[in-house]
């Protein structure tokens, strides 16, 4: 019964998003403006978390420049569900041209070869969008996916992935990942992974820390572990917005031998190359997340490493 249940509820949402994302952008970014003044203007959607983070990130600027980057956030935010709800009835042509890519010869090459890679990037600009980077890849039989949370809901999860799939990149869950990469390498096919690593990790999966945004920060390292493991080369998305509903991508090498790194060298890279992105245009970055509710003292408190394990203190 709660198949059935969870079938007609993706089938009514599906329709429903289906429906709204034939109309045209235009419509979509006007819709956009209206929500701005709901989320922003009346429900102060997440605000002392955005105010939190960008005093905390910008303490070098003034209330007023933090307050101009904080609703302009607001705008992209809403700009961002609306483009997201487009998403589900783009064409391959208006994807292309709505989200470049510069640089993808250089996986291309690498796929070429047989080497297989793994993309990092960050909540800045259209993440949604970023799936399309299979559209400007060349090789024929490759593997391209990317790392997503299952939703707790079995509708909507149906629903994300199969809006987010149609580009012609796996969704792939973060539990399956080392999985998945291991299949495609005994069907012989490179394969390319695409990470969304700005996350908070779980306490257990601390193992680094960098300094990030002005602020002490928890990081994953997995995706340095798996290219390592994988012998993968390492490339960043460097977004960014070019006016409203277009954004470009720069993909730039982090390492293409990552086995010649320094322990956490890729992962300290990858957000030194994040901060940067962040701080040329810090608006499109996703300031409502709490990224910094973890922090280095109650990590020392609670937990301590043994044998390379993240292990919980034994209360006395």
């Amino acid at each position: 019964m709660k198949a059935v249940v969870n079938n007609i509820l993706f089938y009514l949402l599906y329709a429903i998003w289906y429906t709204l994302s034939l109309l045209p952008m235009w419509f979509h970014h006007f819709m956009a403006d209206v929500l701005y003044v709901l989320v922003a203007c009346v429900m102060h959607y997440r605000r002392a978390v955005i105010r939190k983070n960008l005093a905390n990130a910008f303490p070098e600027k003034s209330e007023r420049e933090r307050r101009t980057i904080e609703h302009d956030f607001y705008h992209f935010f809403c700009d961002y569900i609306a483009e997201t709800v487009k998403f589900a009835t783009m064409s391959h042509d208006e994807m292309r041209r709505r989200m470049t890519f510069e640089g993808t010869e250089q996986i291309n090459e690498c796929m070429a070869r047989g080497q297989s890679v793994a993309v990092m990037l960050g909540h800045y600009g259209n993440w949604e969008w970023a799936v399309s980077i299979r559209l400007w890849l060349t090789h024929p039989a490759a593997a391209i996916g990317h790392i997503y949370h299952p939703l707790e809901n079995p509708a909507m999860n149906r629903l994300f992935l199969t809006v987010r799939n149609r580009m012609g990149s796996e969704s792939v869950p973060m539990s399956e990942t080392l999985r998945w990469i291991l299949k495609a390498k005994r069907e012989g096919k490179p394969s390319g992974l695409g990470y969304i690593s700005d996350q908070v990790p779980l306490w257990q999966n601390i193992h680094h820390w960098v300094d990030f945004l002005n602020q002490d920060t928890p990081v994953f390292t997995g995706v340095e572990r798996i290219a390592r493991s994988q012998g993968q080369a390492v490339f960043y998305c460097d977004v960014r917005r070019v006016k409203r509903g277009y954004y470009q991508c720069l993909i730039r090498p982090i390492t293409l031998n990552p086995a010649q790194m320094p322990e956490f060298a890729i992962t300290d890279a990858y957000f030194s190359m994040l901060q940067h992105t962040i701080c040329r245009e810090p608006a499109y970055w996703l300031w409502s997340h709490n990224r910094w509710k973890r922090t280095r003292e109650e990590f020392n408190r609670r937990f301590e490493v043994v044998n390379g394990r993240v292990v919980e203190r034994v209360k006395a």
